[in-house]
């Protein structure tokens, strides 16, 4: 079958829909809208109108998209339901009744657990992909869903076309990896890459996984479309937000060990060899909380003093700040000595504040910073004129036995089929290790260190070889990398494209090199996984988010530039590893 995907994000690409079904022959199209921070963005819609609570934009992509749909017997499958999927339902058959398409829809609820959760904005279980193939095997041409996992839009169809059961776990597992590939869109065809320049991304096609019986999967993307498809891209893709090897689903453990990526032709990637294991007997369970009120202002410090004039406007803020919960100055040293323009002789200065009252971060105190225009450093001004005080949210994940979510499937006629949990993994007989271990760290390999000079470099000699030259380089000039976020966690994924550069990535790289490359990561626990068949290493890094991308209090909520981070430190590389200086692909 062949399946694609036209949305990463709320708010992605509008067109994608339209290009995706005009661009090739497709069995099911799948769009993904929802994120952490977009539960959030939704739960606030339904505050102020309880009929709200899922991606609007979806419809307006429909008016065009549902005829063609039709006409070329594309199924579409979307989690752009998000809080009320009966709601956006409901609005699609309004819409095709309009326009004149005939078409059968159905939905997927039984995920939003708010009730459970006391002063909870939202509360969803991530369910799995069950639900999606009992509407698609009732005749749906349309599947409406809230919270189900991403990769549950391509393994709930795929388990539909080719009639899979509940303990088909290598099949299964391969379809996971080949929705989890395509959930993000473009970053699977060359957006977010660390070896952008080697190709032409400035509008990279969606993607599209070609799956056979077995679970086995092409990536591939639309003929004449722009971007890539690679091996790099799409390991990069594997690693995004995921942690150890152990990929825990709800219908499936996807063992990301396990997973094979060869050539298959331009634009081509195959993907094989995945296997699966039953998965745990919980499903995760998001929260979203309104944690209080944030506000910030940023000081533009031009020229000479850079760290004499931040330090007179923390002084001279001190007291405003006297009492406020959450106070937090950072300092971005983006001058340039002797500056040819004005804008690169200046550094930031970021004060975030937050607090559980508006009061006391509104504009009492952005006004105190805005008095202080005329009596404070040599060329004061901020980026934008003081508001007022934001509410901001924040995301905690927990876990609830997956007997207790009503996962219901709600069918074109409108009949609820509730949905299974799928048999388990049985408990490890004592003294036996877990069935689902956490994956170790290993800190073990390596000497680590805090990456001054000689950190890094060659192995050691092993069968009388000696040490080979290194030279002080970015570790980007090796290895690619991928960051992004879970709540208040993030992870770092990081691979190689060879054998030998792989060997010295996972001697070199430890937690301890991590942590020192990293500074902002020190103090926090720091997780390392292995994955030899990706030549990757995995990096989770517990908290550094603090209460995730909605609190806002990181230069980088979302930790999606940590890897370009990490790639941009240097240390010791061997010089036969390193590409020509002039070459950047992998």
């Amino acid at each position: 079958m062949r399946i694609g995907n036209a949305s990463g994000f709320y708010g992605d690409r509008s067109s994608a829909l339209t290009e995706m079904l005009t661009g090739g022959p497709l069995d099911v199209l799948t769009g993904d809208y929802l994120a952490e921070l977009t539960m959030l963005i939704l739960g606030r819609d339904r505050l102020k109108d309880p009929d709200l609570g899922y991606a609007r934009t979806f419809l307006r992509q429909l008016e065009e998209g549902l005829g063609l749909a039709h006409e070329r017997g594309v199924r579409i499958v979307t989690n752009a339901g998000g809080l009320h999927p009966a709601g956006l339902a409901a609005a699609v058959r309004a819409l095709a009744a309009k326009v004149g398409v005939p078409v059968t829809v159905a939905h997927v609820e039984g995920d939003d657990l708010t009730a459970r959760h006391e002063g909870a904005l939202t509360a969803n279980a991530y369910l799995g992909g069950a639900g999606i193939t009992a509407c698609l095997r009732a005749g749906a041409d349309v599947v409406v869903t809230g919270r189900v996992t991403d990769a549950a839009l391509v393994s709930g169809p795929a388990a539909w076309w080719f009639d899979w059961s509940a303990e088909d776990h290598d099949r299964l597992a391969g379809a996971v990896v080949a929705g989890h590939v395509l959930e993000c869109g473009t970053q699977a065809t060359g957006g977010n890459y660390s070896f952008f320049t080697a190709h032409d991304v400035r509008r990279p096609g969606f993607p599209l996984a070609e799956i056979s019986p077995d679970g086995s999967a092409v990536i591939t993307k639309h003929p004449g479309t722009g971007g890539v498809v690679s091996a790099g891209t799409v390991t990069a893709q594997l690693l995004y937000e995921t942690q150890g090897p152990r990929y825990l689903g709800p219908d499936v453990t996807a063992r990301l060990d396990t997973v094979r990526l060869t050539d298959d032709g331009p634009d081509r990637v195959r993907i094989s060899g995945v296997r699966g294991e039953a998965p745990p007997p919980t499903l995760k369970v998001g929260v979203t909380r309104i944690g209080g009120w944030r506000n910030e202002v940023v000081f533009v410090l031009t020229g000479l003093d850079v760290e004499a004039k931040a330090e007179l406007v923390r002084a001279q803020l001190a007291d405003a700040l006297e009492g406020v919960a959450d106070a937090r100055w950072t300092l971005a040293r983006t001058d340039h000595a002797d500056a040819d323009t004005e804008e690169a002789a200046s550094a930031l200065l970021r004060l975030v504040v937050r607090d559980p009252s508006p009061d006391r971060v509104g504009r009492a105190l952005t006004s105190a910073a805005v008095e202080l225009a005329l009596g404070s450093y040599p060329g004061f001004h901020v980026t934008a004129p003081p508001g007022p005080a934001q509410p901001y949210g924040v995301f905690a994940s927990t876990s609830v036995p997956a007997t207790q979510v009503p996962h219901t499937a709600v069918l074109p006629d409108g009949t609820p089929l509730q949905i299974p949990a799928p048999p388990t993994a049985p408990p490890a007989p004592p003294g036996e290790p877990a069935a689902f271990p956490a994956s170790p760290a290993f800190e073990a390999r390596g000497s680590g260190g805090g990456a001054p000079e000689g950190v890094g470099g060659a192995a050691p000699a092993v069968s009388g070889v000696e040490p080979r030259e290194t030279v002080r380089a970015p570790l980007g000039r090796l290895a690619g990398a991928r960051s992004g976020d879970k709540g208040g966690d993030a992870n770092v994924g990081v691979w190689v494209a060879t054998g030998p550069a792989w060997d010295w990535l996972r001697d070199t790289l430890t937690v301890e090199l991590f942590r020192a490359l990293l500074p902002e990561t020190r103090g926090l626990t720091v997780l390392r996984h292995e994955l030899p068949g990706l030549r990757a290493l995995n990096f989770t890094v517990t908290g550094i988010l603090g209460d995730g991308v909605a609190s806002g209090h990181r230069f980088d909520p979302q930790a999606k530039a940590l890897g370009e981070w990490l790639r941009a430190r240097h240390l010791d590389i061997p010089v036969h590893l390193l590409p020509p200086p002039e070459g950047t692909g992998t």
